[in-house]
């Protein structure tokens, strides 16, 4: 099978991405799905994204985490397939698409994404911790020394004791200005740290607004790889009209045979 592919990133957070507008990917095959990410005997990335047809919007993304499974939203997938739709010429600058939780649009200016996601209704402020769905379920937790915290250890052991089998990615903030936070973030489905987390550094900005360490509804997230901006709106309802804006770049594209 000759599969051609292209390589996508999102502030350091990484795609295989297939146009499979004409149905050539096995999509229940969940070994080649985690094959083709594998960064030692494959493409190498954090997860696998489709772009399909769709009926009555632009396009519809399927997400693959590395390890084969579909997976909820990401939030830095949404952003990259969006670059690469302008790139096939499935839209311009506007895009309206379907993912697993639901409908999204986004505009595309230059190599700069801005992904609307979705409304949050419920923020769970615990003792040490936030709880909150942001497409994908996270845990967000003030640290101090955040470049040396063991991210991959402490992330894994949350993921896992907390939040059991369907566990949920954990997220580790520090705060460096009044609406700047530095983000390290460890992935379900990935089982390591990435270099950026779309969803994540979404509900970081939220989780920091809901315990008052920011008043600003505009917040700077600062990852290992590269800067991102999280905007929204606080109502009665909860968080409202929520974006997430930062660069998306096609890497290379190949042939996997």
């Amino acid at each position: 099978m000759q599969l051609p592919f292209y390589k996508y990133q999102g502030t350091g957070n990484d795609f295989v991405m297939i146009d499979n507008r004409h149905a050539i990917f096995p999509k229940n095959n969940t070994r080649l799905v985690a094959q083709l990410c594998d960064r030692r005997f494959g493409i190498g990335a954090d997860g696998l994204i489709l772009l399909e047809d769709h009926a009555a919007v632009d396009f519809t993304m399927v997400y693959y985490n590395a390890d084969g499974n579909l997976s909820s939203m990401c939030g830095n997938g949404g952003r990259c397939i969006t670059h690469f739709a302008k790139f096939l010429g499935v839209i311009n600058d506007n895009a309206t698409f379907e993912a697993v939780d639901g409908m999204h649009t986004a505009t595309v200016e230059g190599g700069i994404v801005k992904l609307k996601m979705n409304d949050v209704s419920s923020v769970s402020v615990e003792k040490d911790f936030v709880f909150l769905n942001t497409g994908s379920p996270h845990h967000v937790q003030l640290v101090d020394s955040l470049e040396q915290y063991d991210v991959f250890s402490e992330g894994k052991r949350i993921r896992n004791t907390i939040y059991g089998s369907e566990g949920a990615n954990v997220n580790f903030v520090t705060q460096v200005g009044s609406d700047i936070f530095s983000v390290r973030t460890y992935e379900r489905g990935v089982e390591d740290e990435t270099l950026s987390c779309g969803t994540g550094v979404t509900a970081v900005a939220i989780a920091m607004h809901a315990i008052l360490k920011t008043e600003a509804t505009t917040i700077a997230l600062q990852t290992p790889g590269g800067n991102l901006k999280v905007y929204f709106e606080k109502t009665q309802k909860g968080y409202e009209n929520v974006y997430l804006e930062g660069a998306a770049k096609q890497v290379y594209k190949g042939e996997w045979s």
